[in-house]
């Protein structure tokens, strides 16, 4: 039950975020903007989470867990409550800025606090439920939001998120316990854990940065990839994202137990399959196959693309969280906030490739999944697991 209520919040946050995706048209239209203007939000949105993330983090540092996923799943109702009322553009951009503050608190600390609610064998599988809700926001709640936009109206689709976000808040403060930290956590954390020292962490998240580059370069135009180089197109193409976040959802209980036991091997195949992924889409972006063919090969690598993607995010932030075991809530802080820069970096990059060809941002997108693969491969003890977390 407890970890049924941490991944709903991670499901709800996540909605929220992506809602403007298939919303666009609809808020355009209601608040007489551009659609590119609109398409802004999600950008800023990422810039002001990757801005807030580690300093929010270090200030609730001392703080008892539960306190801080509240104040974070309240901020998000407050926002979605404004989003839902917004008047005009800005005011929406300011609501959703109230969410994007606590967004990278709340997806630091609650993996910890996931780990903190099981045995330490079982921490990578704690891990794993969090993601679960999170691909459930890609699978379940995205084409919602989107399907309740286009029916009625936006507003009614930020309305039905504002309430779900109340009632997980309300489920958190009853279903959770307070979760005050160990004394030998908080002796870290008062004399400051100093994880920019931390080199093994430091690595995770520079290599995390540059995967999660890698990964929105391209995704970012996962419509215009599946319309241009697999061949898919109209409410087809909506299909297949569905099918890409199933693969996804599919993946991550699947390499729960492997993140347990072998972490280095399971999160370097993870990311193997992804490079492979992306060079399929690059050879079919260069070479034209029948269209039959084109099409069943693109979406075996679209499904590969969801799976692998899906599954190494948790991967990771264990990783993290291992390294600066002493802090795990810190460690998790900085590995957000390389991620949350990973996006903006990889969305901004991909949109400058992609002006001088699909060919060359997909390869783009290969060349910087496999420079993440080498690195990871180059630092053999990167996925270490301390002997007294082992089963």
């Amino acid at each position: 039950m407890q970890l049924a209520v941490l991944a709903a919040a991670a499901f709800t946050y996540v909605t929220a975020e992506l809602l403007p995706v298939g919303a666009l048209p609809a808020i355009a239209r209601d608040l007489h903007v551009s659609i590119p203007m609109v398409g802004t939000l999600l950008a800023w949105y990422a810039l002001v989470a990757a801005v807030t993330t580690i300093p929010l983090v270090r200030w609730t540092a001392l703080w008892p867990r539960r306190r801080a996923l509240l104040l974070s799943l309240s901020c998000l109702t407050a926002s979605q409550l404004i989003s839902a009322l917004a008047p005009n553009f800005v005011v929406l951009a300011c609501g959703r800025a109230l969410s994007a503050v606590t967004h990278g608190l709340i997806l630091s600390v609650i993996a910890p606090i996931a780990t903190r609610l099981v045995p330490a064998s079982h921490s990578g599988r704690a891990t794993t439920s969090i993601y679960v809700g999170i691909s459930l926001a890609v699978v379940v709640g995205s084409p919602a939001t989107a399907a309740i936009s286009l029916e009625w109206n936006w507003r009614v689709a930020v309305a039905a998120v504002t309430a779900v976000a109340a009632l997980v808040t309300v489920a958190a403060w009853l279903v959770l316990p307070v979760m005050t930290l160990p004394q030998d956590q908080l002796a870290v954390v008062r004399r400051g854990a100093h994880h920019h020292r931390n080199r093994r962490l430091v690595i995770v998240s520079l290599l995390t940065m540059i995967a999660v580059a890698g990964h929105y370069m391209s995704y970012t135009y996962f419509a215009v990839i599946v319309r241009d180089v697999v061949g898919v197109r109209g409410p087809d193409i909506a299909w297949l994202l569905a099918t890409y976040g199933i693969a996804g959802l599919l993946a991550i209980p699947l390499v729960a137990r492997p993140m347990d036991h072998r972490p280095r091997a399971a999160t370097i195949s993870c990311m193997a399959a992804l490079y492979v992924t992306f060079l399929v889409l690059t050879a079919l972006a260069l070479h034209r196959l029948p269209p039959t063919a084109t099409a069943l090969i693109g979406i075996m690598a679209i499904v590969l693309w969801g799976g692998s993607a899906n599954a190494v995010s948790p991967m990771l932030q264990s990783a993290a969280m291992r390294a600066g075991a002493d802090d795990p809530d810190g460690a998790s802080g900085l590995y957000m906030a390389a991620f949350q820069i990973g996006i903006m970096a990889g969305s901004f990059a991909g949109g400058l490739f992609y002006e001088h060809g699909m060919l060359m941002m997909l390869a783009a997108s290969a060349a910087l999944i496999g420079l993440g693969a080498v690195g990871m491969i180059a630092e053999r003890q990167l996925f270490d697991v301390p002997s007294a977390d082992r089963p």
